[in-house]
């Protein structure tokens, strides 16, 4: 037990003594001390009121009196109005510091990956992207949640699935297809030098720009004949060739014709390799794929027996419907006139596919909140065809993040691309660690994997700091910052806790086993007592499904190090005894600071 809980056992014991009641845990309320107060923990006195029949002055008194002479974790306290102010001797704080320092995972239930056989089962869906382009910036923000709420939960003793659902099929993927074979002269990978993921994307934006020149020419055709505008626009949308061509391609490809299905998976493989090259930059991975040419014919085919049932209904021109009106909703497409299927179908045969795979307990998708009603209509679903998990599942949704000149479109070739952010986001880093002289008497290689830890830092701290429901706005030079709330300023603070260490290590002057000094000070008892926080953080971010308080914990960790560090010599400490406490705080701070960043995907550097 951390010493809040013991601290709550033993008020517990003292109301029990005093007033011969006991009390629920709940109604202990046991809090930080305020700082302008003497004392580190707080107890609110105003629910026992009813059970001592005393003012709150004399109850608080009484409780403090008690604890006193009975607990040893109390060493003074002081009464302000309904607030029982307890001062937590030092050896209670040398205790629980000792008591870190012995728990190589403090603050996880296990090591991460190695929760027990029986531990509930969670799976988080994350990255979806679609094999028409590269993964983007907001890609970039949902491969960053889903890989750090998948280490939360795993450290809050869970077992994690990470898996990710591929759009591999479908209108978007026929229009890059369908681009490559009229404008592509046969280009590959190989022959143009260019990533796979990279080189489709440019046949999307192709066909676009082919695309918006034949909606505009067939619109003012239509309103030279008498048509209005909004008619003749929505017509030349539909009606334009090249759209007709990509949608008899999408038929073609669901009947399996051999000629498209080579090409398909012939431009999917090159996207494939480009995908895994900027996972592995990114730092993220799955344990198992889906892809949508898979999943859809098991969507299908569910949404066939639910019409059959009845669930579903079927309109004159055979597109099958789910009518939700009943439900405070509207009616849903599920598959088109002409058999075709829709996002909903395949997210149908997806969830089938995964219960039948795994025993999950918990379904999470990281998906962001323009698709809230999507996922509150595949709930409605799910339940509908017989699911008994379908009302259970968990949309993780999450705000758009954009560049502070504004929002990226893809179809317009403007998109912030994945691989040239991360490629930034490290001769950012190179370049200021080198401005900043952090580089001095390295290797080119050992500057190379710094200013990679650190841009990387930088930016996934920066995304991951703010709450996942907010929209943000991500600037790439605010985030590369040695000083503030930023990725660099944690990452330095732990290279410098890691030098002090290795200098102890040189000097090998003294015993560096943990001692008692003659006293502690106000920020080194504060500091530990952040550090006693972390459990609580870590279990706060899994309900919450929250890295930004992870992120945030971070920062108040490492900045109350720095004002510690500030105040306090720690190698040369006036006492053997001094040294050996401050060096055994720093260790296990850095300790807390590396476990904190690794629920964040974050490396930390040994040096900078």
């Amino acid at each position: 037990m951390n010493i809040e809980q013991q601290l709550t056992q033993a008020i517990g014991n003292a109301v029990t003594a005093l007033y011969g009641q006991q009390v629920p845990e709940k109604m202990l309320q046991v809090q930080k001390t305020k700082s302008e107060f003497e004392g580190n923990l707080t107890l609110v006195v105003f629910p026992l009121l009813r059970l001592s029949q005393q003012k709150p002055e004399d109850t608080a008194t009484a409780i403090g009196e008690w604890l006193v002479e009975h607990c040893p974790l109390v060493s003074a306290f002081n009464v302000v109005k309904g607030f029982l102010n307890l001062v937590i001797g030092d050896e209670a704080w040398l205790q629980l510091l000792q008591n870190i320092d012995n728990n190589p995972h403090f603050g996880y239930h296990n090591e991460l990956g190695q929760a027990p056989d029986d531990a509930p089962l969670a799976m988080v869906e994350y990255s979806s992207p679609n094999t028409n382009k590269p993964l983007h910036l907001g890609h970039v923000r949902n491969n960053l949640l889903g890989w750090s709420l998948a280490q939360i939960l795993s450290a809050c003793g869970q077992r994690v699935v990470k898996t990710n659902i591929v759009n591999d099929r479908g209108i978007h993927i026929c229009k890059s297809m369908l681009a490559w074979q009229k404008w592509g002269n046969g280009a590959t990978p190989e022959t143009t030098g260019k990533k796979g993921d990279h080189l489709i994307g440019d046949y999307y934006v192709e066909f676009d720009k082919h695309y918006r020149e034949e909606v505009k020419l067939l619109k003012t055709q239509l309103m030279k004949q008498g048509v209005d505008e909004e008619t003749a626009e929505n017509r030349a949308k539909n009606e334009a060739p090249l759209m007709q061509e990509a949608h008899d391609m999408l038929v073609r490809w669901e009947q399996g014709n051999p000629e498209v299905r080579a090409l398909w998976k012939q431009m999917n493989d090159w996207v494939y390799a480009g995908f895994d090259e900027t996972y592995k930059a990114l730092g993220v991975a799955f344990d198992k794929i889906y892809y949508e040419s898979d999943t859809y014919l098991v969507g299908k085919q569910k949404v066939e027996e639910g019409l059959a049932k009845g669930i579903f209904y079927r309109k004159d021109d055979g597109s099958v419907w789910a009518d939700l009106t009943g439900d405070g909703l509207d009616h849903k497409l599920l598959l088109r006139s002409d058999g075709t299927s829709v996002y909903m179908t395949q997210d149908i045969g997806t969830a089938q596919m995964r219960y039948a795979d795994y025993p999950i307990n918990r379904m999470i998708y990281v998906v962001g909140n323009e698709q809230n009603y999507h996922f509150q209509v595949l709930a409605l679903l799910l339940d509908r065809l017989g699911f008994p998990w379908g009302k259970d599942i968990v949309h993780f949704s999450y705000g758009m993040v954009e560049l502070p000149n504004g929002k990226m479109k893809s179809r317009e070739g403007t998109v912030v691309d994945a691989d040239d952010l991360i490629e930034g986001m490290v001769a950012e880093a190179l370049q200021t660690s080198e401005e900043l002289g952090k580089f001095n008497d390295m290797t080119p290689e050992e500057r190379r994997e710094i200013a990679r830890i650190v841009g990387l830092g930088a930016l996934k701290y920066f995304i991951l700091k703010v709450d996942a429901r907010k929209n943000m706005t991500f600037n790439p030079e605010e985030s590369i910052d040695f000083n503030g709330n930023t990725g660099p300023f944690i990452q330095y603070t732990y290279a410098r806790i890691r030098s002090i260490l290795r200098k102890a290590e040189e000097e090998k002057a003294g015993d560096t086993n943990l001692a008692a000094p003659a006293s502690l000070s106000d920020k080194e008892i504060a500091l530990i007592q952040k550090l006693n926080d972390f459990p609580v953080v870590v279990e706060q971010a899994g309900k919450d499904f929250s890295p930004s308080v992870i992120a945030n914990y971070c920062y108040e960790l490492t900045k109350a190090f720095n004002q510690f560090y500030h105040d306090y010599s720690i190698l040369n400490a006036d006492t053997a005894e001094e040294k050996a406490f401050r060096l055994t705080l720093a260790a296990n701070v850095a300790k807390v600071i590396r476990l904190a960043m690794q629920l964040l995907g974050i490396e930390v550097p040994e040096r900078m």
